[in-house]
């Protein structure tokens, strides 16, 4: 049925090879990289990593392509978005579906993907007629001031398996009604979502007479997204990853004083009050925990409860775990799927010894699933461990469903432990108290770019600016004013007068 779900989305069947997306530069040494399902194991397909000729003609092609685009108004660039957004309507479901293959999330979340690139192309399509900039009283008489915005360039974006085509479309739709082209890097372990997206874009950017470097794709691992980030020729750089790879890749950008917008790791907290609805907050902190098999950036990783309520909590949750429902994503009955390989299970186990060698007590999970539906060898039971936030293993990202409790007396020093950590990305509390939430919100509250208030971590809405701080990165993308982030400012005075007055009053008489 996969195999129908490929053909759909103008992928090539099994073994015959998958072009790097709308470039075909085929050379006859470019590698043939072959990709399999975290799900059950098998072959998906095959895929040519881009030579570095390749990425050289393509860098070449979206120059070019750029100096047509720059030149569309914003709105027409916003209805070549709106036809994407409406072709992603059409073929939903295959996508979503490829996506849950692919990277192992499960379908429903699948299908939650493609309707947040929706979302995104929703938005953008209004934000192309919104790129506004202000106007300043001058100081100096008959002069007017004022502030444009102007298309950056190429935008180099590196995204990571786990939102394969999402990420993709928060950076490349909101960079495409500003008026800049698109070169995408995707995750090795998820490149057949990537060339599906990019196979749609082709059709509506041929059934326009647009040029197809509007959109481009590169496909290799990270010695391909080195020539990007190495490349002044590309003067934005948006990655989204480890904190480890994200240094990196500040570095090289900043050396050429290029920009770069990171999308980093996470160390997630949920705060549960005394005063909590623990009926709400136990939905949240579950799925925040174990949604996309704990590999989002935005999972629950730690839980710091009130003294008062941890023991009644704790048996709630470990009862909880013990009803997930674990195997193929595909299977609608199936909450948590594989992740995304065995490096990442090794990741899985070699944390939960450390968390117990450091004096962690493992309560539930603690397993890799064998045997029928699990040939993979990439399922992993949710686990749950009592924890203190000073073990050096929970002040680690562990790309794994592995949630540390941990207990609080006060709500300063919940928010203590909150933030004691090198991560700042979401946070939330549960409490039905006023002041507490007010205090989390402000200024000594959370640390994090994300603060939510009776809701979880996860599932964060586009409409919003989505990132966070400290080793998160700092970037933002997705919704608010994210859009400057992929254009030059520009700042513009007009004297409409006779004379000449200088600035500050000065005086240059010749």
């Amino acid at each position: 049925m996969i195999l129908e779900e490929l053909a759909t989305l103008g992928l090539k069947e099994v073994n015959e090879g998958t072009s790097t997306g709308i470039h075909n530069f085929s050379s006859g040494n470019a590698l043939l990289k072959e990709v399999y399902s975290p799900v059950d194991g098998k072959l998906i397909g095959k895929v040519k990593y881009t030579t570095k000729e390749e990425y050289e003609q393509v860098i070449q092609t979206a120059s070019s392509a750029f100096n047509v685009w720059r030149k569309k108004p914003a709105p027409q660039r916003g209805e070549i978005v709106r036809q994407y957004g409406n072709l992603l309507r059409k073929y939903k479901e295959p996508l979503g579906k490829l996506v849950s293959y692919e990277m192992g999330k499960s379908y429903q979340e699948g299908l939650g993907e493609v309707q947040e690139m929706i979302d995104i192309c929703d938005f953008a399509v209004g934000l192309s007629r919104q790129l506004y900039g202000l106007t300043m009283h001058s100081e100096r008489p008959n002069h007017r001031m004022y502030e444009q915005w102007h298309p950056i360039g190429i935008v180099g974006i590196i995204s990571a398996f786990n939102f394969p085509v999402a990420v993709w479309s928060w950076n490349s739709m909101l960079a495409a009604v500003c008026g800049d082209v698109c070169v995408w890097k995707p995750s090795e372990k998820t490149p057949l979502s990537a060339i599906a997206c990019q196979n749609l874009m082709a059709q509506v950017l041929k059934e326009n007479d647009l040029p197809e470097g509007v959109f481009c794709l590169i496909n290799g691992d990270y010695s391909v997204g080195e020539l990007m980030t190495n490349d002044v020729r590309v003067p934005l750089i948006s990655a989204t990853g480890s904190t480890r790879m994200g240094k990196q890749v500040g570095k090289t950008v900043g050396e050429r004083l290029g920009r770069s917008l990171l999308e980093l790791g996470g160390n997630n907290a949920i705060i549960l009050s005394q005063y909590a609805n623990l009926d709400l907050a136990i939905r949240a902190v579950v799925f925040g925990a174990v949604g996309t098999a704990g590999q989002r950036c935005t999972t629950t990783r730690r839980l710091i409860m009130h003294a008062s309520i941890y023991d009644k909590f704790k048996e709630t949750l470990v009862k909880a775990y013990g009803q997930l429902t674990i195997g193929n994503p595909l299977d609608a009955k199936n909450l948590i799927g594989p992740l995304i390989d065995k490096d990442a299970v090794n990741a899985y186990t070699k944390a939960i010894e450390q968390a117990q060698k450091e004096g962690g007590k493992v309560l539930f999970g603690n397993e890799v699933l064998n045997g029928a539906g699990f040939e993979s060898g990439c399922y992993v039971k949710p686990t749950i461990i009592e924890a203190k936030n000073s073990y050096e293993i929970v002040q680690h990202e562990t790309f794994a469903p592995i949630l540390y409790l941990l207990k609080y007396e006060t709500l300063e020093e919940a928010i203590a432990i909150q933030n004691d950590v090198k991560q700042g990305l979401s946070s939330s509390i549960f409490t039905d108290n006023l002041q507490e939430a007010e205090l989390f919100l402000s200024a000594t509250g959370s640390d994090c770019g994300i603060a939510n208030v009776n809701i979880g971590t996860s599932g964060a809405e586009i409409g919003g600016a989505f990132g966070g701080e400290k080793e998160t990165g700092g970037g933002r993308e997705s919704g608010s004013d994210s859009w400057k982030a992929y254009m030059r400012r520009q700042t513009n005075t007009i004297n409409y007068g006779k004379e000449l007055p200088l600035a500050q009053g000065i005086s240059f008489n010749i």
